[in-house]
């Protein structure tokens, strides 16, 4: 991902924030025989790990089309994006841009043992149940328990400690204050391209300029 410095995303507590807000991830390998293969899983960071360490699961035949635990792996997370209409702006000539939030992270997967694994998956679906009115835990009874621990063995856990990452947060940073607030009014509601996250996202990178 080319690097702007108006846009950069250099800050390991902003790209630890990124990740728990949008914890859907694209994988990315290169195979031994050359081949980009690309699979897309949740993932969990890790609070506990110094730096960026994030603990996920494939299904068996992704584990093998990654070859994983071989290769270094590129995991994608793409935060809020939108088209941004150049009729948000002034009566200057100007053309449409598209704001987005995007991290890129670099690291070579550590393979889990079946329990931990299990614990992994256990995290997950407690990670994402505790929004719901009555949680269905995985272990939530031994019904529960009994099936999961049966259809794990069809998964192969992994943990990604970070070696190095690239951030982008392309949020009209290049455009005036006014022009700024205008986009974020349009997307708040008044658009065909409304998106509140994304403007909440251009709300930060605002309140951090002008800091």
């Amino acid at each position: 991902m080319r690097q702007n410095p108006s846009f950069t995303l250099a800050s390991e507590d902003a790209v630890k924030r990124v990740i728990r807000e949008n914890p859907w991830a694209t994988i990315v390998s290169r195979t031994d025989a050359g081949e980009l293969v690309a699979s897309h899983y949740p993932v969990l960071l890790e609070e506990t790990d110094e730096g960026i360490s994030l603990v996920s699961h494939v299904g068996r035949p992704d584990e093998q089309l990654h070859e994983l635990g071989q290769h270094e792996v590129l995991v994608i997370i793409q935060g809020p994006h939108g088209y941004i209409s150049p009729s948000w702006y002034d009566a200057k000539p100007a053309v449409p841009t598209w704001n987005f939030l995007s991290v890129h992270l670099w690291g070579m997967p550590e393979i889990l043992s079946d329990e931990e694994n299990l614990r992994v998956l256990d995290d997950l679906v407690a990670h994402f149940e505790q929004k719901v009115p009555e949680p269905r835990l995985m272990n939530g009874t031994p019904e529960n328990a009994a099936y999961a621990a049966r259809i794990s063995a069809g998964t192969v856990g992994f943990r990604l400690r970070v070696d190095r990452f690239v951030g982008k947060d392309k949020m009209s940073q290049n455009r005036p204050p006014e022009t700024v607030e205008r986009i974020i009014t349009e997307l708040d509601a008044g658009s065909p391209y409304a998106d509140p996250r994304l403007a909440d996202e251009m709300r930060r990178a605002r309140d951090e300029r002008t800091r």
